[in-house]
Formats: structure tokens, sequence, C-alpha cells
């Protein structure tokens, strides 16, 4: 069941990431030290979680008027169970009540469960000419603080 985390919740999900983030070895990317997405959250209002305790989390904000997928992450030991496809369709269902024209991302061009599986779920490339003032200070952000280890993305889905 996806819910919104409570704020109890937020350290634990920090694990999530980490473990999350640790798969990404396996094709060469290691991230830069520093902070996860998810202790920089604004607070349990911008992240989605299922499980009991979380076993996966989707935290969100708003970039140019679209809802932004921020951060998708899922235990590995509970991957491939379809936690992640629920988060998904969880931001997307938020998304369209919220009247937002779209969920936007950014992601691993070429890493099979990052660009390939967001396809697998609606999302399309966005070319750079429709990026918007804040998406792509957002996309510059991310180069400042070293994840532009391998080909990025930018991607939408439509509610």
């Amino acid at each position: 069941m996806v819910r919104w985390a409570r704020a109890d919740e937020l350290p634990g999900l920090v694990s999530i990431e980490l473990a999350a983030d640790r798969l990404f070895e396996q094709v060469g990317i290691v991230f830069p030290p520093g902070t996860t997405m998810i202790e920089e959250a604004a607070g349990p209002g911008a992240v989605l979680v299922e499980g009991e305790p979380p076993d996966g989390f989707a935290l969100v904000g708003w970039v140019d008027g679209s809802l932004h997928l921020d951060q998708l992450a899922v235990r590995p030991e509970r991957m491939r169970q379809g936690i992640g496809g629920r988060l998904v369709t969880a931001v997307v269902d938020h998304a369209r009540a919220a009247g937002a024209p779209g969920v936007t991302l950014t992601t691993y061009r070429d890493v099979p469960w990052n660009a390939p599986w967001y396809a697998r779920h609606g999302f399309t490339p966005v070319p750079e000419a429709e990026w918007g003032p804040q998406l792509r200070a957002l996309v510059e952000h991310e180069r400042e603080l070293g994840i532009e280890i391998a080909p990025r993305v930018v991607m939408r889905r439509r509610p």
C-alpha cells in the first residue's frame, strides 16, 4: 500500500537510498560523498512510501509547474516485486489530482533500471529546448554535484 510518509519514518529511508545507490556500482557509477536526497527532503508531505516499515519511497517536488520525481528508491532485496511501479503510479495519480500537466524526472539514460524502466512506465525524453528555467537549473545543479557520471536524460509523463 502506497501512502504518505510519517515524519518519524524519514531517517529510516536513508538506508534504503544508500543501498539502492550502491547498485549503480555494478555499472561503474559511484556517487560522490554527500547527503542523500531523502536527508534534504522538505518533510513527509513530499515523500510517498510503500510498506510498514517502508520498503521503498518516492521523493517529489515541484519544478516549472509539474510534479517532479526527485528520487525513487527500493530496498534491493525487495526489488522486482512491483514496489517501484506502484510508487510511480501513485506519483502520477498525485500529479493528476493536483492538476499538474505532468511528472518530470532526471535519470541515467543507459542504466537498465533507470531511463529504460521509466520508458516502460510511460515516460518519454524531453528535448532540452522544452526545459523550463527551474528544470534547467536542476540539471545544472546535478552537474555541479558531480552526479552526471554517465549520460543523463530528462523525462516526462503526462498524467
